[in-house]
Order: C-alpha cells, then structure tokens, then sequence
C-alpha cells in the first residue's frame, strides 16, 4: 500500500495538571511574522494540523494560566451561531495588554469570519496532532507505559507518556497484550469492554501495546490515534 495513501497517525496530548481555570480575553487576529501560519498549521480540522499555531499572551495572562509548563493555550471564540475552539502554542510578549491574545488575523478569520473577538482562554487539556510518517518511524517499537522525547512533536523540554490508542476501525491498544497485531482476549474492564454488572466478562478484539512500524500495516488496520500524557515527573 503507498505510503500517502495511509492516512497519518493522530496524537491526543493531554496535560495533567491543566485544571480548570478560565479567563476572558479578546482576540485580535494580527498581521505578525511570528504569528503567521505556515503549511503545518493550516488545516480547519484541529485533528489535520502537524504544528500548532501560535498565540501572543501577555506576561500577566502566561502567568495566571501557567503556561510556563506546556505553553499550549486554548481559546474558546465566540462567533455568530456558536463558538469556535482553537489550541496554540502560546508566546508571553510585552507589547500585548493584559487580557488580549494576539493570533493570525488569517486565523481568525477562518474560524470567526471577524479580526476582533471575545473568548474564553484557558491552559489546554488535550490536543491534537497529526504525525508524519517519518516520525511515526522512530516511535514504533514503543510500548504503553514507555516515554518518548517531547521534541519529536515539537515540544522541547517535555516528555510524553504513552497511554494507548485505537486502529482505524476502533479497536483499542491493551497493556495486557504483547505486541502490535488484533488479538481477541476475554475481558473483564476496559479498554475494550465495559461491563454492565460486576463480573461480567467477554471476548474482545484489541490491538496489542506496541506501536507498530507504519510501513508494515494496511490502511484499514492501521493504528490511527495514539493518547500520550505530558509526564512531570
């Protein structure tokens, strides 16, 4: 099977020490190098995006969401009809007021249609990444439980934790299994079983705990989305 026929893999991040705090800001799409999307950033669909794009924060704000840690924001825009949601890699500026986020005025436009807008800004708790082949690559062999350097993702000075993931028919990676290949096992808890009444147990198909090497799997098996945690520790 081609290669650009496989559709890549998709990494949810999630950060554990997030929490819940939110603040409102207004969002100002600007007309900045820094902030300017490249190829990577511009997909619609978060889940598309090889890089996250870029968002200007004030010291004050960095400061109050913490995102000295993981530096990834996430904006909740209001826009006629709804709202949209949008993560980024947030950089602390001193020529941003207090309260404001500054982001691409091309990204702005495409999710709000506007250049102004009020959001609700708050550290991210997950968020996504589509991955390379060639990155792909380098992580298989890995295994759930196992940590990878974060800069693979373009995230220096972190560390990713793999949690598990599911192939592109749904199947989930189970701890319990060794290896890359769909394996039916009788299960009692998830992932791949959730049982209704205590003792419940059941035969289910899962994927082993290894992420395979891309260039050995089909399209329709595939492993399509792996869940990795930023690891502190």
């Amino acid at each position: 099977m081609p290669a650009e026929e496989r559709p890549p893999l998709r990494v949810v991040i999630s950060d554990p020490r997030a929490g819940n705090k939110t603040i409102d800001v207004k969002v100002k799409g600007i007309d900045d190098e820094e902030l300017k999307l490249n190829e990577a950033m511009k997909k619609t669909k978060e889940q598309e995006r090889k890089e996250l794009p870029k968002a200007k924060v004030s010291k004050k704000l960095f400061e109050e969401l913490k995102l000295n840690e993981a530096g990834v924001l996430t904006l909740t825009i209001k826009k006629e009809g709804g709202k949209a949601n949008v993560s980024l890699k947030a950089i602390q500026s001193d020529n941003v007021p207090e309260n404001e986020v500054w982001i691409s005025g091309e990204l702005l436009g495409e999710l709000v249609g506007a250049n102004e807008a009020e959001a609700k800004a708050f550290r991210a708790k997950a968020w996504q990444l589509a991955v390379p082949e060639d990155i792909m690559i380098r992580i298989s062999g890995l295994e759930i439980g196992d940590e990878f350097d974060g800069s693979l993702l373009g995230f220096d000075n972190l560390k990713f934790k793999i949690r598990g993931g599911s192939d592109a028919t749904g199947f989930p990676m189970h701890p319990g299994v060794p290896g890359a290949v769909r394996k039916k096992v009788l299960l009692s808890e998830p992932p791949g079983f959730h049982p209704e009444k205590d003792g419940e147990r059941r035969k289910k198909t899962v994927r082993g705990r290894m992420i395979p090497d891309p260039r050995a799997e089909r399209r329709k098996t595939a492993l399509a989305q792996l869940n990795v945690e930023i690891s502190y520790s």
